[in-house]
């Protein structure tokens, strides 16, 4: 899976926390010129951008989803993914175990765990 300028991403674990991955992560794509679309089920706008609480809301298929949150929620993310048609998903560290990884796999999604998104972003 690669990062480029012309993807869609949306970023589900967006933050409003600049110390927090989902705001860094955000944040990088929004300067380097990715379209992003921060999904938070508890915010509403993080720097200036409108918030989707959910993969459903979203206004277009993303090309990516990136994805910041703990395992227990990832498995949902994937189920939701898959249902949605969605199929490339990039696992930040720490937002994957094995049962999330057999998930995805057993659905045949994309994905990418081997490498951060940030790292990836900021080389554009």
């Amino acid at each position: 899976m690669r990062l480029t300028k012309n993807k869609i991403v949306a970023v589900v674990g967006a933050s409003a926390d600049p110390e927090k991955y989902g705001n860094k992560i955000l944040n990088t794509l929004k300067v380097k010129g990715v379209k992003v679309y921060p999904v938070n089920p508890k915010a509403d706008c993080i720097g200036g951008l409108r918030v989707w609480h959910s993969l459903k809301e979203l206004p277009e298929k993303p090309d990516i989803i990136s994805i910041v949150v703990p395992p227990a929620v990832s498995l949902q993310i994937v189920e939701q993914a898959k249902e949605l048609g969605f199929d490339n998903l990039w696992f930040q560290p720490g937002s994957f175990d094995e049962q999330v990884i057999k998930k995805a796999e057993s659905l045949n999604l994309n994905i990418e765990i081997e490498a951060c998104i940030l790292v990836a972003a900021i080389s554009l």
